[in-house]
């Protein structure tokens, strides 16, 4: 099967978008149902949160694989392949079982009204995997939210749900509590939850449904002791998370196993030093540019950036722009391959609108113009979203001749 048939059923995968995001999980159980999945015996450790969600999965992944746990990961975005959404402990989703997994299911779901979404689909094409790869346990990602994300149709061993903060407020309420409700949804009776300590109002919220529904809560008050593979203070508490998520799901791991699996962890556009002086990440919304501050703080004492910065509309980019501001010696504003990608102009007028200490300021058509003009100089941060991020991934490592633009 060739790479460009791969692509072609990757291409109508991601034109059921135009079916948009419709949260409930009556098309996705049936999905599920009519696919006999998951896999019988398999099982799940499920976690929701506005930020810290993939970190804290690559965590407990890492962890299992150091185990010799051969565990599925299902997570989202991807950043430059597809099949960075679906993989196992040794390997990755393949272009040929992408393209023969999405025709099945193509033609199972085949004038059904409604038509399963993008991600419905996405979940049924990793669950068959997994089932076919014989991974006895998943690590689950919820895509939005989490009371009706698709991922909530499963029933897991354990939930977590990391720091609840603002975002995606026009598809989960307007109030933190509200974001925090939606979030909690994936407490399912008996399931032992695990959060850590958080604003208020958001930790009330966790803490009453989880006490409704007879869950067991674990509220972690300290994060990891030990430095991890992830910089950042905040990669200390979503390890703590990781590890407590585990030993709830009832894992009994040597501390050297855990430490290896810590130490080790890979996951892209989380601080990531993609070369010397030059860092991604991924951060774009407010509580993700705090803490990349934190982490720059800590990293690169006493040096400012030139920052690489794109968004997509809907975003709270002053807010962004706001907070990292601090660390910023020059801005290079610049768009990339996503219809929501608000063009550099905007982002210099949202910029010049604060009314902040002036940077110089400099706009790009694209990413690789960008590149080019921040690269001279160190360090470089890129950040403002994971669709920015993946894009200068691809470049810098001269992969952008696969990068799926389609997938913006």
């Amino acid at each position: 099967m060739t790479h460009d048939t791969a692509q072609k059923e990757i291409d109508w995968l991601y034109s059921t978008q135009l079916f948009g995001i419709k949260l409930g999980l009556d098309n996705v159980q049936r999905l599920l149902r009519e696919l006999g999945l998951p896999a019988a015996g398999q099982k799940f450790i499920h976690v929701a949160g506005t930020n810290g969600k993939g970190s804290t999965c690559a965590f407990m992944h890492s962890i299992l694989k150091h185990a010799g746990i051969n565990a599925g990961l299902f997570t989202s975005p991807h950043l430059v392949h597809f099949g960075e959404r679906i993989r196992d402990a040794e390997r990755m989703i393949s272009s040929d079982e992408i393209s023969a997994g999405i025709n099945r299911l193509r033609e199972r779901v085949s004038g059904w009204n409604p038509h399963p979404t993008f991600f419905e689909l996405t979940l049924a094409l990793a669950l068959e995997w997994f089932a076919r790869r014989g991974n006895p346990w998943v690590i689950l990602e919820t895509g939005l939210g989490g009371r009706l994300d698709a991922t909530n149709a499963l029933r897991p061993a354990v939930s977590v749900i990391t720091p609840i903060g603002w975002d995606h407020m026009d598809m989960l309420g307007d109030t933190l509590a509200k974001i925090a409700a939606e979030k909690a949804g994936i407490i399912k009776p008996g399931v032992p939850v695990i959060t850590m300590t958080q604003e208020t109002e958001a930790l009330e919220v966790i803490q009453t449904t989880a006490e409704q529904r007879g869950a067991p809560l674990t509220v972690l008050e300290t994060g990891w002791s030990r430095e991890t593979g992830l910089p950042g203070p905040h990669q200390r508490w979503n390890a703590a998370m990781a590890v407590t998520a585990l030993k709830a799901a009832g894992f009994d791991f040597a501390e050297s196993v855990i430490e290896s699996g810590l130490r080790e962890v890979e996951w892209p556009a989380r601080f990531q030093k993609i070369r010397p002086g030059v860092v991604i990440d991924g951060a774009h919304n407010l509580d993700a540019a705090r803490v990349l501050v934190q982490t720059w703080l800590e990293q690169f004492p006493q040096q400012r950036a030139q920052v690489i910065f794109g968004a997509v509309a809907g975003k709270d980019v002053s807010g962004v722009l706001r907070e990292i501001a601090s660390i910023v010696d020059g801005w290079h504003f610049t768009s990339f391959g996503s219809p929501r990608a608000l063009p550099a102009e905007e982002l210099c007028r949202v910029w010049q609108g604060l009314g902040l200490e002036p940077r110089p300021v400099a706009m790009h058509a694209d990413v690789a113009e960008a590149l080019h003009a921040a690269g001279g100089a160190q360090p470089v941060l890129i950040a403002g979203s994971l669709y920015l991020a993946g894009e200068a991934i691809a470049l810098i490592e001269g992969q952008a001749d696969a990068f799926e633009r389609s997938a913006q």
